[in-house]
């Protein structure tokens, strides 16, 4: 009896895990974004790239401040055989005894503050700052594109969801349909052949399904791998997501964009940590002034003791040479900085288009939104008239399926359409430079 309850037990705690596993996630997409924020490796790896350029720009600061070193020796010497002629005040020589020598010890402190390096250091800090705020830059448009990534797959995921909810409606009522045929068949009131029509429409819709279950379970796989989340986990999306949506601030224009997008600020910061590299390059053409002191101290054993040897002074360095080499090295900086500033022309131009293209492409979904909410009322009107006149003997099985065909189409274009404004209203923000704003993204 014991073992019968312990069975019993372990097989409803099966099936209270089955269900667990079989019940869906619903993430809004707002929650769904700032998910893939967290745990993104994209974003990720564009805040460690920040984090690198920051101490770039501390490891730069360090070089406008004063170097101090320490040094100090101890040397064990040997005995040497020391002889000291030393002329005594009538010219005659004397001869010492020398002293046993046997230790050396030897401290220094020396420090050398930058005064001028032909402002080398000052361009320096302000070409690593610059590179600092590009990579900044950088980060938030690789959160924008992570953003976007989320847009897409939940737009998808919408789509395939909903495909697959009226694809099975209608299997049911192909299923329903085949039934009431093959009856229609053995009662001789309709031929084997609009039966056979009635089957092969309900295994087109079978394949169909299958299909799109397919295109559901990919999509749910690629947006759990994006959002880091268990490889079991089965995500929904909830109808209310989709209604009663606001799309504010549409841009019409390109000048948001170019004004607004992270990608091309990036650019910008370069262009201008570019320029810095230039005077930082002709900083070569200028000597280099330093304050320089230092203290030493010496103890060579039985034969002399130095102490408070300080010394301050100003140390001076030109390499002559470099003058005539350096020519070829600003010349490099500059092309550099041409580079950039073709590259920011090349992509506001794109931006441009980009833009042009989403507004055309968001003007599009809305039209075809009030088109395929039409189409579901014609569609349906039109096949309701089909099964009346097919009831009645005025129209045959082809008219029917057709009809049911088109029906089934109209419904699926139109729930599509309601994603696709949706996403195609989150594009233009994307390409304007204003998605940011609209989920709150943080700066770095």
């Amino acid at each position: 009896m014991k073992i019968s309850q312990l069975m019993l037990f372990g097989v409803f705690l099966m099936g209270t895990s089955a269900i667990q596993a079989q019940e869906k996630t619903s993430l809004t997409l707002s929650e769904a974004i700032h998910l893939a924020w967290e745990q993104s490796s994209q974003v990720s790896l564009a805040e460690s790239k920040v984090i690198t350029k920051k101490q770039e720009l501390r490891t730069v600061k360090n070089n406008s401040y004063p170097d101090f070193k320490i040094s100090g020796q101890y040397q064990r010497l040997t005995d040497a055989d020391i002889n000291f002629k030393l002329n005594n005040s009538d010219g005659s020589a004397s001869t010492t005894a020398a002293p046993s020598v046997n230790q050396l010890m030897v401290g220094q402190v020396n420090a050398s503050l930058p005064l001028f390096a032909g402002f080398k250091i000052q361009n320096s800090i302000k070409a690593s700052n610059n590179l600092y705020a590009a990579e900044s830059a950088n980060a938030l448009q690789t959160k924008e594109n992570v953003a976007m990534q989320v847009v897409d797959l939940y737009a998808s995921m919408y789509k395939a969801e909903k495909t697959v909810e009226l694809l099975k409606e209608n299997q049911k009522s192909a299923e329903q349909r085949v039934t009431d045929f093959i009856q229609l068949e053995k009662n001789g009131i309709i031929p084997r052949n609009d039966l056979l029509k009635a089957q092969l429409q309900a295994s087109n819709v079978k394949l169909s399904l299958a299909k799109a279950t397919k295109d559901l379970n990919i999509v749910n796989f690629q947006l759990i791998t994006l959002l880091k989340l268990d490889a079991a986990t089965k995500l929904t999306i909830r109808e209310s997501d989709f209604a009663n949506f606001q799309m504010n601030n549409i841009p019409t224009s390109d000048e948001t964009a170019v004004a607004s997008r992270q990608d091309l600020e990036a650019i910008r910061l370069q262009e201008k940590a570019s320029l810095d590299y230039v005077k930082v390059a002709k900083s070569g053409y200028y000597p280099a002034i330093s304050l320089v002191g230092g203290y030493t101290a010496i103890d060579l054993k039985n034969v002399i003791t130095v102490q408070n040897a300080m010394n301050i002074g100003v140390g001076l360095s030109y390499d002559l040479s470099g003058i005539l080499k350096n020519n070829a090295t600003v010349k490099v900086a500059e092309s550099k900085a041409t580079e950039l500033k073709k590259h920011e022309e090349l992509l506001t131009e794109q931006i441009k288009i980009d833009v042009q293209r989403a507004i055309e492409d968001y003007d599009l979904a809305l039209k075809q939104d009030l088109v395929y909410t039409e189409a579901v009322e014609q569609a349906s009107e039109n096949y309701r008239i089909l099964k009346d006149k097919y009831d009645n003997g005025l129209s045959d099985t082809n008219d029917l399926l057709e009809g049911d065909v088109d029906q089934l189409e109209s419904k699926i274009n139109k729930a599509l359409s309601k994603a696709n404004v949706i996403q195609k209203y989150y594009e233009l923000l994307t390409v304007s430079g204003q998605l940011n704003q609209t989920f709150n993204l943080s700066k770095i």
